[in-house]
């Protein structure tokens, strides 16, 4: 009886051992389905690149438009302006920014509850 004790007692130890072993060293690395912290992190920078990436491609495509109508005699040179090109390429993209009413309600409450608090904690301050 005390070896099958000593046995099974052994055998979780050493089951729990392996399994923090490879939970909390760069071992968990090689399980399928685990990837690398660097991985992860050159992932998202190379995300981040391939959107600005996109956006500055957008502006040139805008801009070489342009000059192609300047070319074609479509649009007068005084007109053409670099600046106001990309002022273009950039507006296509945005979006209503207006609050609606139900949001200026919201506002409005949160305005007063915050000044409401800020009263309580004055007044306890003062009281101090």
């Amino acid at each position: 009886m005390n070896v099958f004790v000593v046995f099974s007692l052994g055998g979780i130890f050493l089951i729990l051992i392996t399994t923090f072993i490879i939970a909390f060293t760069p071992l968990r690395e090689f399980i399928p389905g685990y990837s690398s912290s660097q991985l992860k992190r050159n992932a998202t920078e190379l995300a981040i690149k391939s959107d600005s990436l996109t956006i500055a491609l957008k502006k040139n495509e805008a801009y070489i438009k342009a000059i192609q109508k300047v070319l074609n005699g479509e649009l007068e040179y005084a007109k053409f302006n670099k600046d106001s090109i990309l002022a273009e390429a950039d507006n296509s993209s945005e979006t209503d920014m207006k609050a609606s009413e139900e949001e200026l309600k919201l506002r409005e409450e949160v305005t007063k509850g915050e000044e409401e608090a800020g009263k309580k904690t004055k007044n306890k301050s003062d009281k101090k």
